[in-house]
């Protein structure tokens, strides 16, 4: 998948047009919680300005309902943007309206306008032509910086660069990265390789399991889709989150997995789903009718831990119990520390797992955080993006 990047791309006088992914936390007052998603795609802005370039960025934030909704407006993005760079950066008003065309026309180069809302236009999640056109209109060149879209065929993903004819259409340096680490891992991964899957449900990780159990050395499961495999061995779960309807598959996936499938020995169950609840620590598979499993236990934790210690690559999507919830967040503290302290290659996957490396200050410590949570769970599972097939590839 060897895309060009912004890099490959002369854009001395030219207007850039680059998708990223501004879908930032907002309170009730508008104000952005968390700019990560606005820092990240920096490197590829700013290539573009220092190169003498000029860019309009498109972005979507939330789900408004193919219309516009002040709740959802852009406009937050466009100050915390202006506050980061030294670069004069403007907001339009519209996606694809007037206001967006007049302010396009007059941006010089250095300069920065971001349009309002995708997903104001009906358009963009109908993947639509004439809306697509419209948006390429705009641009010499055409950029996909946001990763955690690119499982989606929305209009500013696919057909965009589908409408940019022979203009370059290319990745930006976030998407270049996270292209890399993620099919790398899957393509040509150091040995031993262990992935570690947890979350609620088996459902929504089922292609993820299969895929990884024909590629890695050990598939380590946490989090309520434990339950679902206890079930299937015919232990007890009690309360515990389950799928009763997934209990043959899970049945299928012990089968095939052999021992490379590997599940928790012992849980943290309590009797109510709050953190002063009464508690006990009890052998996977034997939790009493009136407790649920939420979170792995210790000596599970210790398990997982020195497997993750010998491990060369590691990949990790999903917490291993209610890790917003003390004390049941020790078994999710438990695998990132030991990541962590590993000399792996470790890939974090967006979501739950990337918030508790960032919360416990073990960014820096891995090798690559995902900021796409669907996005990263579709490249394990082997699938191929149109977003990305739609970009040049290196001659």
């Amino acid at each position: 998948m060897a895309k060009k990047t912004i890099a490959n791309v002369d854009v001395a006088g030219k207007c850039v047009l680059i998708r990223v992914d501004f879908n930032v936390p907002l309170d009730e007052n508008g104000n952005i919680t968390d700019d990560r998603r606005i820092q990240m795609a920096l490197p590829t802005i700013k290539s573009v300005l220092d190169r003498g370039g000029r860019v309009v960025l498109m972005s979507h934030l939330g789900r408004p309902k193919d219309a516009p909704d002040a709740k959802y407006t852009l406009k937050p993005t466009a100050v915390r943007l202006g506050e980061l760079i030294p670069n004069q950066v403007y907001f339009a008003t519209d996606t694809v309206g007037e206001d967006a065309k007049a302010k396009v026309a007059s941006l010089k180069n250095g300069e920065v306008v971001i349009l309002e809302n995708l997903r104001f236009q009906p358009g963009e999640k109908k993947g639509l032509a004439d809306f697509a056109e419209q948006l390429a209109s705009f641009a010499d060149i055409y950029v996909n910086d946001a990763f955690g879209t690119c499982h989606r065929t929305d209009a500013s993903m696919v057909a965009v660069p589908n409408s940019m004819g022979a203009k370059p259409k290319v990745c930006g340096f976030l998407v270049e990265k996270e292209i890399k680490y993620l099919t790398d891992a899957i393509s040509n991964p150091k040995r031993p390789f262990v992935a570690i899957l947890g979350g609620a449900k088996v459902s929504d990780k089922i292609m993820v399991i299969k895929n990884l159990l024909g590629i890695c050395d050990k598939v380590l499961i946490g989090g309520a889709m434990a339950y679902t495999f206890s079930l299937a061995q015919g232990g007890k779960v009690g309360k515990s989150l389950v799928e009763p309807d997934k209990v043959e598959l899970a049945k299928e996936l012990l089968a095939s997995g052999g021992d490379k499938l590997v599940l928790p020995v012992d849980t943290n169950a309590g009797d109510d789903f709050k953190a002063d609840c009464n508690k006990m620590i009890i052998a996977a598979g034997q939790i009493p009718d009136d407790y649920e499993g939420l979170d792995i236990g210790p000596e599970t934790a210790k398990m997982y831990a020195d497997i993750v210690k010998n491990a060369k690559t590691v990949v990790w999507n999903g917490p291993m119990g209610v890790c917003e919830m003390p004390p049941f967040d020790a078994g999710t503290k438990a695998v990132a520390q030991a990541i962590a302290d590993s000399d792996s290659i470790s890939i974090i996957g967006g979501g739950d797992s990337a918030a508790a490396i960032q919360q416990l200050g073990f960014a820096d410590k891995v090798s690559h955080v995902s900021t796409g949570g669907g996005a990263s769970l579709a490249m394990l599972e082997g699938q191929k993006f149109a977003a990305v097939e739609a970009l040049d590839d290196v001659a």
